[in-house]
């Protein structure tokens, strides 16, 4: 076998490696993002119920909360508006939030595609090129 073709074999077989350490690489971020994302909906969940117990050093910082929500709105998402820390803390106000809703259903919104009027064409994110 000549130097030419070992080294072809040789860069064949690593690509081969870092295609299937890729490909695990993938499944397994599916997997802790799968686990996470049902951790969340299950926290979620129990604080909409009341069941969720809660302790001051848990609680989010308003500014964080604020920057998370307008992120979400920004970019069209639904937006669940679930108590705020102080609310949490009080047993009588899960109470009275179930009793009065906040009128978001945490649904989608019908279009959640930009208007197309912008100039930035290299916003790629509504399309599904990206999965």
């Amino acid at each position: 076998m000549s130097e030419v073709d070992d080294a072809v074999r040789r860069f064949r077989s690593a690509v081969d490696a870092a295609v299937d350490r890729g490909r695990r690489a993938v499944g397994e971020a599916g997997d802790r993002n799968a686990a996470f994302r049902r951790a969340t909906g299950e926290l979620a969940d129990r604080v909409r119920r009341g069941a969720a117990p809660v302790r001051r050093e848990e609680l989010t910082p308003d500014r964080l909360r604020t920057a998370a929500t307008g992120f979400r709105v920004d970019r069209r998402l639904p937006v669940e508006q679930l108590p705020q820390g102080a609310e949490l803390l009080s047993e009588h106000s899960l109470v009275q939030k179930k009793d009065t809703g906040s009128g978001n259903t945490g649904e989608p919104p019908r279009n959640r595609r930009r208007d197309g009027r912008t100039d930035d064409d290299e916003d790629f994110s509504q399309e599904r090129i990206l999965y």
